[in-house]
């Protein structure tokens, strides 16, 4: 497998791999808000645009997403058949290694196999919200100290 920077060819399968990994992660996360073109529109305007957006790719195309802003980050979504193989393990890594200073991220509290992974990784929980983002759900802050 091989990590490497997003192009913006790669736009709509990386919004569509963020789509399908949402939808397959229901009731543990709540839908996404926004419609399925509104996520492809986004993906190719903005996090390819504006964001340092990296894939996880082998024989079968891309089969994880990892998109970084300073200190942060935004996304890491897998291909929801190749959970549990490693792939998750290898974008966080990479993450730490772009960012070494320490990151932070947001997960849902209801998310507990994305907070115990975290967790496993190093991520300790800061802050809790009732609710602070576009869902309205209950949320965690995570923040790993840096190398």
């Amino acid at each position: 497998m091989e990590i490497r920077r997003a192009g913006p060819s790669e736009a709509t399968a990386i919004g569509d791999l963020y789509w399908r990994a949402r939808e397959a992660a229901v009731p543990a996360i709540p839908p996404s808000v926004h419609p399925y073109d509104d996520v492809l529109d986004h993906f190719a305007t903005v996090v390819l645009g504006q964001r340092d957006t990296w894939v996880a790719v082998d024989g079968d195309g891309i089969v994880g997403l990892l998109v970084l802003e300073p200190g942060w980050v935004d996304h890491l979504y897998l291909e929801p058949a190749r959970t549990g193989q490693g792939i998750g393990s290898q974008l966080v890594e990479h993450a730490k290694q772009v960012q070494p200073a320490g990151l932070d991220l947001w997960a849902f509290r209801s998310n507990t196999g994305a907070r115990r992974f975290y967790e496993r990784h190093g991520f300790v929980a800061v802050a809790f919200t009732e609710g602070d983002n576009e869902e309205g759900e209950p949320d965690v802050r995570y923040h790993w100290d840096g190398a």
